[in-house]
Formats: structure tokens, sequence, C-alpha cells
């Protein structure tokens, strides 16, 4: 695979209709192919052993080997996400490119989900610092594959399996604006802190016009009604400054425990 400089135009292939299962590719009329985590959590009974829970159990087994082997070497490392709509000429994509950048020179390694917008453009930001690049992508539907910028990249069937992987070979978050599933990672990140599962894990929101909804239903509503604590709120931090990002993490990530 060439890579790309800034005197090369990034050319984007052509749309094929298609997804991965696992570490297999499926495309056209195969793509209709249930998902793991649909059979995993939506079926109810097969007779093929295949279909089954016992024998899912084993290629969870593998996913989680395969995280724990290919990651266990990474070293320090961020986790950035963010919105795979993200247009690559929008701010945002400028945004997540220069975290990336600024993560690398800071000494860590970058993670992302492995897709487009925000993803591709941490990954893009990480692999022209000359630094490490991490994609931990999921079978969806119709999933674009892997980006060009990512050095090592990993798919995943399981959602849980993948998560795992983003909390325990990261020393924190900077989240992007970005839809349920940037949502999703948010709030796991923010109970697993919250409960003491990870210590020193500093969570950064990039967008103040964004977040700063969310923010203010946080304050409001959810310590007005008891539901969180108000010391809660101060496990999120939020900028505009992608260098205020990266000194944030830096220095919030500097005990990081993983117990």
């Amino acid at each position: 695979m060439l890579r790309h400089d800034d005197t090369e135009p990034f050319e984007e292939p052509a749309p094929t209709r298609g997804r991965r299962k696992g570490s297999v590719i499926l495309r056209r009329s195969r793509a209709t192919t249930p998902q793991a985590d649909s059979y995993l959590l939506d079926t109810k009974e097969f007779k093929d052993f295949t279909h089954t829970d016992p024998w899912r159990v084993l290629r969870i087994q593998a996913e989680f080997v395969e995280g724990f082997g290919t990651l266990a070497d990474l070293g320090p490392a961020v986790s950035v996400f963010g919105s795979a709509r993200a247009a690559r000429d929008s701010p945002r994509y400028r945004q997540a490119q220069e975290i990336g950048k600024r993560l690398v020179e800071a000494g860590f390694a970058v993670i992302t989900g492995g897709g487009p917008g925000a993803m591709e453009a941490a990954n893009k930001g990480a692999f022209k610092a000359g630094g490490t690049s991490v994609g931990l992508g999921i079978e969806l539907p119709f999933e674009t594959g892997m980006n060009e910028w990512v050095d090592v990249g990993i798919n995943f069937r399981y959602f849980f399996a993948r998560k795992t992987m983003f909390v325990k070979y990261s020393q924190g978050f900077i989240v992007l604006p970005g839809g349920f599933g940037t949502l999703d990672e948010l709030f796991e990140a923010l109970t697993l802190v919250q409960t003491q599962k990870v210590t020193s894990f500093p969570i950064i929101l990039v967008g103040t016009d964004y977040w700063g909804p969310l923010m203010e239903w946080i304050r409001t509503t959810l310590v007005g009604e008891g539901t969180i604590s108000a010391s809660d709120v101060d496990l999120i931090r939020i900028t505009d400054d992608p260098a205020e990002a990266v000194r944030i993490t830096a220095e919030g990530s500097a005990h990081h425990h993983n117990p």
C-alpha cells in the first residue's frame, strides 16, 4: 500500500457494498449475512452447533486473545472518538487530525474505531507525525473498511470485546462531536471512572458548541434529580483547543491505573 504525503492527494476508493465478518470480507449478496452480535443478542435457538452460545464463547475468547496479543506492547495510548460522517474539509476533521498529531508529539499512540471521518483524521494526524496509528474496527451491516492511515488494525465481531480494548489500552479519551457510537463510548468511560473501575482516566470533550447543551443537561437535570453527584460532573473536561485537550490528557493520564 502506498503511503500518502502532503504532495499526494488522497483518493477515496470506489464504494463497494459490503462489510466484514470478523476477519472475513463479505460483499454484494453475501453482505446480508446476520452480524455476530445479532446472533448473540437477537436469536433464540439454532440447531447448528456453530450457532450456539458455547461455540460463540470460543469466538469471543478468540477476539480477546487477538486484541490482548496485538496491543500488549502498544505503550501509552489515547483513544480519539468522533463522527464517521465528519467531512474531510470540515473543521471537525482538521481538529481531529491536529489532536492525532499532538498526541504523538506528547508520546502517545492514537487509537480510533478505524473508520472514516474524525477517526480517519486522528489516525492520519498520528501517521503523519510518525507515531503509532491504531484502528479497532467493528462488524457493521455495510462496513466501509479500515481507513488508510491505520498501522495496526483489528476487526471485532462483538462490541463489548472492542470496548474492552479501548479502555484497557488507553490512558484517556478525547471525544469530538459524534453520534450514538461516540456517546456510547463516552458514557461507558464515565461509568467506569465513576465506579472506580479505572482511575486517573481523563475524559475530554472537544467542541463547546456541540457538547455544551449535553453538559447543561447533566448539570441541571441529572444533578438536580440526584441521579449523579455534583462531583461527577468534574469527571468531564471540555475545550475547543486541540492543544489544551492533549495537555489535559497528558497531565491526567500520568497516574493512570486499570486494575
